[in-house]
C-alpha cells in the first residue's frame, strides 16, 4: 500500500492532524533553494583543512610544517602546542568531552589535535588555514610528520586480548567499562532447567552513516562583541553550543550554533567532533570567518560510526518451546576514544530491549566496552535497539528450529499477552502499551504465509530455494524521563522545550527545541499547532535548530521529535488557548468556565455569542481591554519531561530466493507492519519507514566498514563502502495498527528509526529458511553472495558431501516423499 499525498488546500482544518498532507520543505529542496551549510558565502572567508593521522597507532616525534607555512595563500597553521597557546584557546579545555558515564566507565583525554600519539587513522594532528580551500588542502601534504608505528587493532575482542597495544594509560587492557543487567542467577537456573538451548555467535558490524551532506562548519567571529556565530551540520545545536564553549573557553551567551538545512545525519551529527572546535577556534584567533567541509573520504575515516557488537547469545527454552531464559555476552567497540553518547549506546539503548516482544522471564546480559584503533563510535540510527533486535529475533528463528515449531507460531506463543501491559521487563523497562499479535497477523495476510510455505516445497524440488523471515521489533524511543537518566549516567536532561507566539495579524510562529534534517518538522509540527489553535495549516510557521531563536532545545535523535517536541508543542498551544479562554470570556463578560474552545473559536455555552482566536490574538496585543492584572501578548513556552519511554513495534518480513550455487539473493517481497502510535502524517510515516529498511537491508546485504590488521580503513570511499542504490531496494508493502501511547498527549510513539531496526534480521532470516535444507542456519553481515556461497559449502564440506550433493540430496528427498520413498 503506498498513501497518496494530499494537497493541504483540500484538507479540512478539523482534520489537519492525521492527513497525508504534502511536505511543506521539498519544493525548496529539491529546486536548490535550500541553504546548506557549505552554502554559506561570508566576506573574507577562510578555508581550513585538517591534517590527520596515517595510522591505526603511532607515536608522533615531530612535526613540520615550515613548507606549508611557506605556500602562497596559506594564512596561518596549527599543530596541538599553537591551539594550546593561551590567546587561542582561552583556557578552553582543548578535550572532547563525554555526554554519559557509567559507574565503571575509565574515561580516557581526547585532545582536539593530537599530540605526541595518534590512536586512529584519521586522527587530527594539524591545521591548516588558507584563502582557497584547495590551497589549504594541499598544504596538509606539505606538512611532515614522523611517526613511530604501535600495533593496532580495530577489532574490541583482539584490543581486549591485547594485540592493540595499551591505548590509554588511565584504560588498562583497553577496557572502556563492565557493565550488567539482568539477574544472573535466574538466568543460570533458566538454563538449567531447560529443554532447549540455541545459541549464536555473531558480529554486528561497524556502519558509517553516509548522509547526503558531510559534516561542515562555517565560524564567524565579531571581535566588537566577542560574539561567535557557528554554522554547522548540527541533530542539537543546544548541546553542541554547551560543549564547544567548554572546549574553546568562550561565554555560552556569546556563542551561536545554528544548524541551516541539513542534508541527512542519521546519528552521526549528534555529536561534538574536534573540527568543530577547530573551525570556532581559529575563526576567532584569526577574526576572519573560516569554513571547513569534510571530504567524503575524510568523513568515511572519521565520522563516528555505529554497532561494532561481537556477542555470544543463548536462549533456554522449555518443552513446550517457551522461552525460559536468555543469556548475553558483548563486546562492543568504543573507538579510540569516548565519543559525546557512546557509553549509552551498548549499555541502557541495548541492554535494556533484549527482552524484545517477549515475556521473557529471565534474561543476563554483560558488556565489555573496548577501546580499539577506529573512530569514535556512538549512534548510528537506532543506536542500540537494533543490535538488541537483531540478536533476540536471530535466537526466535533458531529456537524455533530447534523446538520445531514454525517462526511465526513460536513468536506468537512467547509475545507479551495484550492484557499484560504495562509489562514490566526483566532489563529494566516497561513497555508502556502493546498489542504485539496484530501486526504478526496482518504481516502473515499480506504476504499469504500458508500459500508461501507451499510454494516454498515446490520449488524445493525444482531445485530453488525461497525463504521467509520474521523480525518482530520493538525499540525505544523519546528516552525520558530526566530524572531516570540522570540515574543511568546522562549528563544532560531529556525534554523538551516550545514557545508558540501568536502574531498581532492572526498567525503563529512556533520555536520547539529540536533540530530537524530531513524529518518533516516543518509540516508535521505545523499540523500538530493548527490542531492545537483551531487555525489554517498555511498559518504556522516553524523555527528550530538556532540557539539565538530557541529559548533552550535538547535536539533531534532517538525518534524523540514528536514524542516529546511535538508534546511540547501541544503544552505551549494548550497554555496559549488558555490565557486566550480568559481574555475571551472577559470580553464576552462570560465565565471562563462557561467558555467552550472549538475550530478556533470561544464560545459561550447556551449562547451565540463567539470569538475567534485570531480576533482574540489582535486584542491581546492591543491591550485596550483585557482582565486585570494579565500581560499583553499571547504566547507561550513549555518545558515538556515524559513520564516514560515509548514504545513502538511491529513485524517485518522478507521474502527472497537465495542461489546456492552462486550465493546470489533476490527480494520477491518486503512487508512491515508498523505500529507507532497515533500517525500525525501518515505519508511521512510511510516515507521514514522505506528510508530505514533501506538503511537495514543495506546492513543486511552490503555495508560494513572494513579494517586491516593495521586499523587501515580499506573500505574508504563508495566505490569500496556499498551503499545500496535504488535498484537493490525491494518494492516494500507497508500497513500500520495503531496503539496508541498512554503518557504523551499526542499518543505518538516514534518511527524514524523502525524501518532499519526490523529490517536485517528479517533478512538475515529470509536467507537462512531459504538455506535450511543444506543445514545453514547463519551468515554473518553483510550477506555478500560469497559469504552466502560459502556457508553453503562450508557447511556441505563438514557434513562430508558438497554443495552439489546437498542440492541433489534435497531434491530427492522431496521425490521420495511424493512418491512414497519408493525411488
Amino acid at each position: 500500500m503506498s498513501i497518496e499525498s494530499l494537497d493541504p488546500d483540500d484538507v479540512d482544518a478539523a482534520d489537519i492532524l492525521g492527513s497525508a498532507i504534502e511536505r511543506r520543505e521539498d519544493p525548496a529542496l529539491i529546486t536548490g533553494e535550500a541553504e546548506y551549510t557549505d552554502d554559506i558565502q561570508l566576506p573574507e572567508m577562510l578555508h581550513m583543512a585538517i591534517l590527520r593521522s596515517q595510522h591505526g597507532h603511532a607515536e608522533i616525534s615531530d612535526v613540520d610544517t615550515g613548507a606549508a607555512e611557506e605556500m602562497d595563500g596559506v594564512v596561518a597553521v596549527y599543530t596541538h602546542d599553537d591551539v594550546a597557546d593561551e590567546a587561542v584557546s582561552r583556557d578552553g579545555s582543548l578535550l572532547i568531552p563525554t555526554g554519559w558515564l557509567l559507574d565503571s566507565l575509565r574515561q580516557v583525554d581526547h585532545p582536539v589535535l593530537a599530540k605526541d600519539k595518534v590512536r586512529y587513522q584519521g586522527d587530527a594532528i594539524a591545521v591548516v588555514v588558507a584563502e582557497d580551500r584547495y590551497v589549504a588542502h594541499d598544504a596538509t601534504n606539505a606538512i611532515d610528520v614522523d611517526y613511530e608505528r604501535l600495533d593496532a587493532s580495530a577489532d574490541p575482542d583482539a584490543a581486549l586480548d591485547g594485540e592493540a597495544g595499551q591505548l590509554h594509560d588511565d584504560a588498562e587492557g583497553n577496557v572502556a567499562f563492565d557493565w550488567e543487567i539482568g539477574d544472573e542467577e535466574r538466568t543460570e537456573e533458566a538454563f538449567d532447567d531447560a529443554a532447549h538451548t540455541v545459541s549464536l555467535d555473531l558480529e554486528n558490524q561497524l556502519l558509517i552513516a553516509n548522509a547526503m551532506e558531510p559534516r561542515a562548519a562555517v565560524a564567524d567571529y565579531h571581535p566588537g562583541t566577542d560574539e561567535l556565530d557557528v554554522f554547522m551540520t548540527s541533530q542539537n545545536p543546544h548541546l553542541h553550543r554547551l560543549l564547544m564553549s567548554g572546549v574553546i573557553g568562550h561565554p555560552e551567551h556569546k556563542l551561536r550554533v545554528k544548524a541551516p538545512d541539513v542534508g541527512g545525519g542519521f546519528g552521526c551529527k549528534i555529536h561534538h567532533y574536534a573540527d568543530e572546535a577547530l573551525v570556532a577556534l581559529v575563526a576567532r584567533d584569526l577574526e576572519r570567518p573560516v569554513k571547513w567541509t569534510s571530504t567524503r573520504t575524510e568523513g568515511y575515516k572519521t565520522d563516528a560510526p555505529g554497532r561494532g557488537h561481537v556477542t555470544t547469545a543463548e536462549l533456554a527454552m522449555d518443552d513446550d518451546g517457551n522461552i525460559t531464559g536468555l543469556r548475553v555476552d558483548t563486546k562492543a567497540n568504543l573507538g579510540a576514544y569516548l565519543s559525546t553518547f557512546a557509553p549509552a549506546v551498548p549499555t541502557y539503548l541495548y541492554g535494556t530491549l533484549l527482552s524484545g516482544q517477549y515475556d521473557i522471564p529471565a534474561i543476563h546480559a554483560s558488556v565489555t566496552g573496548a577501546y580499539t584503533n577506529v573512530p569514535p563510535v556512538d549512534a548510528y540510527r537506532g543506536a542500540g535497539r537494533p543490535e538488541a533486535s537483531f540478536l533476540v529475533e536471530r535466537l526466535a528463528s533458531l529456537g524455533a528450529r530447534e523446538a520445531g515449531i514454525d517462526p511465526a507460531e513460536f513468536r506468537k506463543k512467547n509475545f507479551v499477552p495484550d492484557n499484560a501491559f504495562p509489562y514490566q521487563t526483566q532489563v529494566a523497562v516497561e513497555y508502556d502499551s502493546g498489542e504485539y499479535g496484530k501486526p504478526m497477523e496482518k504481516a502473515l495476510e499480506t504476504v499469504d504465509y500458508d500459500a508461501f510455505r507451499e510454494r516454498q516445497e515446490e520449488a524445493r524440488e525444482e531445485g530453488r530455494y525461497l525463504g521467509i523471515g520474521f523480525s518482530c521489533y520493538i525499540e525505544a524511543c523519546g528516552l525520558a524521563p530526566s530524572e531516570l537518566a540522570g540515574q543511568l549516567g546522562a549528563q544532560a536532561g531529556l525534554w523538551e522545550s516550545s514557545l508558540v507566539r501568536f502574531h498581532p495579524s492572526g498567525t503563529v510562529t512556533a520555536f520547539c527545541g529540536t533540530s530537524g534534517h530531513g524529518q518533516g518538522h516543518g509540516t508535521t509540527y505545523a499540523q500538530i499547532v493548527a490542531n492545537e489553535l483551531g487555525i489554517p495549516y498555511e498559518d504556522v510557521e516553524v523555527v528550530e535548530g538556532d540557539t539565538d531563536e530557541i529559548p533552550q532545545g535538547m535536539g533531534t535523535y532517538g525518534s524523540r521529535s514528536a514524542a516529546v517536541g511535538g508534546s511540547a508543542l501541544v503544552k505551549s498551544s494548550q497554555k496559549l488557548v488558555e490565557k486566550a479562554r480568559e481574555i475571551a470570556a472577559h470580553q464576552l463578560e462570560a465565565d471562563p468556565a462557561d467558555v467552550e474552545f472549538e475550530g478556533g473559536e470561544f464560545g459561550v455555552s447556551g449562547t451565540d455569542r463567539s470569538l475567534g482566536i485570531k480576533e482574540i490574538a489582535q486584542q491581546s496585543y492591543l491591550a485596550h481591554d483585557m482582565p486585570d492584572d494579565m500581560e499583553p501578548g499571547l504566547e507561550a513556552t513549555s518545558f515538556y519531561d515524559p513520564d516514560n519511554f515509548v514504545f513502538p513495534f511491529g513485524t517485518h518480513v522478507a521474502v527472497v530466493e537465495v542461489d546456492p550455487e552462486s550465493g546470489e539473493i533476490e527480494f520477491e517481497n518486503y512487508v512491515a507492519v508498523d505500529d507507532v502510535g497515533n500517525q500525525i502524517n501518515p505519508k511521512i510515516v510511510e516515507g521514514q519507514i522505506h528510508g530505514g529498511v533501506a538503511q537495514g537491508i543495506g546492513q543486511a546485504l552490503y555495508e560494513g566498514a572494513v579494517y586491516d590488521g593495521n586499523a587501515q580503513l580499506l573500505t574508504g570511499s563508495m566505490q569500496d563502502y556499498a551503499v545500496p542504490k535504488s535498484l537493490h531496494i525491494p518494492d516494500m508493502e507497508t500497513e500500520s495498527t495503531v496503539t496508541p501511547c498512554p503518557h504523551n498527549p499526542l499518543g505518538v510513539k516514534g518511527v524514524g528509526e523502525a524501518g532499519t531496526i526490523a529490517a536485517p534480521q528479517a533478512v538475515v532470516n529470509a536467507v537462512t529458511d531459504a538455506l535450511e535444507p543444506f543445514g545453514v542456519d547463519t551468515v554473518e553481515m553483510p550477506m555478500t553472495a560469497e559469504r552466502v556461497w560459502n556457508a553453503v559449502n562450508e557447511q556441505a564440506t563438514a557434513d562430508g558431501g558438497d554443495a552439489a550433493d546437498a542440492t541433489d540430496a534435497d531434491t530427492a528427498t522431496d521425490a521420495d516423499a511424493d512418491t512414497g520413498g519408493e525411488n
